[in-house]
């Protein structure tokens, strides 16, 4: 199994991956160094991948390491998070989120449904990455980022702080109270999860990304706290 890990130097953050004779895949332009006697391959992308690229902002272009050796990822003021897919687990990413993953774990794409994404500002197409297989993978987070399990119940959140969910648990998109209270309640709509499964969240970004935020007015990637 590759070894991922998370070193942070100067309050910013990277993923060092060792891999001995095995294969990984990253997001299309992450790879800072390597060291080794590894091969670097993008595979081309079919031709929904294309078509689906027309809609969706999600890369497909994810190419393969393989070999022997050291993988360091580009560094970020924000952070990353290490995942565990089990095999009986199917897991849905918000776009922008996938960074790295073992050779093993299976990618796809998923299309959100379109009206609660529509309701909830993330525009009608929506594709988001999924995950199955077991492996490791590493994901972009604005901050730390805590694994909650629901059993036949909802969590709600305001904003983007689900980072992605097991295909257990259904999205919608809901006023913060009912109509006419809804335009009083100082709320925007709040993003649901119901069912039962897990979703990762993050629920306070990392100080300097979140002033880096505030005092340009710029996203860094991989944050999503908007």
């Amino acid at each position: 199994m590759a070894d991922f890990t998370i070193r942070e130097v100067e309050g910013m953050r990277q993923v060092r991956i060792e891999i001995d004779k095995e294969t990984i895949r990253a997001r299309r332009g992450a790879l800072s160094t390597m060291r080794g006697d590894i091969s670097l391959t993008p595979r081309l992308p079919s031709f929904g991948d294309v078509f689906r690229s027309m809609f969706t902002s999600e890369a497909r272009i994810r190419p393969y390491y393989k070999g022997s050796g050291s993988i360091v990822l580009q560094p970020s003021l924000s952070g990353y998070h290490i995942l565990d897919v089990q095999p009986d687990e199917t897991w849905i990413l918000e776009p922008g989120v996938y960074w790295a993953s073992e050779g093993d774990v299976s990618l796809g794409m998923r299309r959100e449904r379109f009206w609660p994404s529509l309701w909830s500002g993330d525009g009608g197409l929506v594709w988001k990455t999924t995950l199955c297989n077991a492996g490791r993978v590493a994901i972009n987070a604005p901050g730390p980022v805590e694994t909650v399990e629901v059993t036949d119940s909802e969590l709600r959140v305001q904003g983007r702080l689900v980072l992605g969910r097991t295909d257990g648990l259904r999205f919608y998109s809901r006023n913060s109270s009912p109509f006419p209270r809804n335009l009083i309640s100082g709320q925007k709509r709040l993003r649901v999860y119901s069912g039962t499964g897990k979703a990762l969240v993050c629920w306070t970004p990392y100080w300097n990304e979140h002033l880096y935020r505030r005092m340009t007015g710029e996203s860094i990637d991989g944050a999503l706290l908007e």
